[in-house]
């Protein structure tokens, strides 16, 4: 059977697959357009299955806020290169992804997962495959969360595409959580307060700072108000409410936000890629592993 141009057209249209793959598809389903799309999906899936191992540590962070304020979400998606994070089909996909969860009610990224993306009659994770099929590389939604604010606002700050924060603001306004969300962006503290920082992890700083001074020779007096004063910098370096102000540092976030009548109750920072073992590479690879996959 002839297969035209209109055909092939279509069916690149419906998959976003390449040319000669959706010609080989309609020619293996004797001109059935249907048919040639459940192939070009089956063929999908199992591209996305064997790449699904591969690392993904590039990427990007995407952000939403309610219009109210109320509500804000934050995603990490990952791509295996900088190349591809940058392309316009993986920007799509994730402003996609972000969207669908502003509006949803999932808890988790296995709801996430399921829940159907509006623009696309999919789910975010058959069009995340079908994302696989058509890039060439792997694709994951690796991280998910959201705050809702019953007493105060959602604000957020990204810096480029590389870093997000969301910050819960009681009292003050979205000028104030964004200077706020922008420190936590730029200082990476681990919690709000003092309270909030895990009892182990300020043991470990406590047994080093006691060792430390006890192998200068000190009394046994001396060292302990050497260990807490120490424990006592630790904790302001950590804290939210410690740390000084990166647009004022001549005061801290916490005098700040009292300053303000406002207070903290919880923040979320994601950095593209921690945690992730990323293999070395470089620009001339990644060029080539694209030409290669597509």
């Amino acid at each position: 059977m002839n297969i035209s141009a209109a055909m092939v057209k279509e069916l690149r249209e419906r998959t976003g697959s390449g040319m000669m793959e959706c010609k080989k598809a309609l020619q293996e389903a004797s001109g059935d357009m249907e048919a040639a799309v459940e192939l070009m999906r089956k063929a999908g899936l199992a591209k996305a299955d064997k790449k699904s191992g591969r690392t993904a540590a590039e990427g990007l962070i995407s952000t939403r806020t309610s219009a109210d304020g109320k509500r804000a979400v934050i995603l990490e998606i990952n791509c295996e290169t900088d190349f591809v994070a940058k392309g316009d089909d993986f920007t799509d996909f994730a402003d996609k992804v972000v969207e669908t969860a502003l509006d949803s009610t999932a808890g988790s990224l296995e709801d996430l997962f399921a829940t159907m993306i509006p623009s696309t009659g999919s789910s975010v994770e058959e069009t995340r495959r079908a994302m696989i099929a058509k890039i060439g590389e792997n694709i994951n939604v690796r991280r998910f969360e959201s705050i809702t604010s019953e007493r105060g606002i959602v604000a957020s700050y990204l810096h480029g595409t590389r870093i997000g924060v969301l910050v819960e603001l009681i009292g003050g306004d979205q000028a104030l959580g964004r200077d706020i969300a922008m420190h936590v962006a730029a200082s990476k503290p681990l919690c709000v307060e003092d309270k909030d920082v895990p009892a182990e992890t300020v043991a470990k700083e406590r047994e080093i700072a006691k060792a430390q001074a006890e192998a200068e020779g000190k009394p046994a007096n001396i060292v302990e108000k050497m260990v807490e004063g120490k424990i006592k910098k630790f904790l302001g370096e950590v804290t939210l409410l410690g740390q000084p102000f990166v647009k004022d540092p001549d005061q801290t976030v916490g005098k700040l936000l009292s300053s303000r009548g406002a207070s903290v109750g919880r923040f979320v920072r994601f950095e593209v890629g921690e945690g992730i073992e990323k293999a070395e590479s470089n620009f001339a690879e990644e060029v080539m592993a694209q030409v290669r996959n597509s």
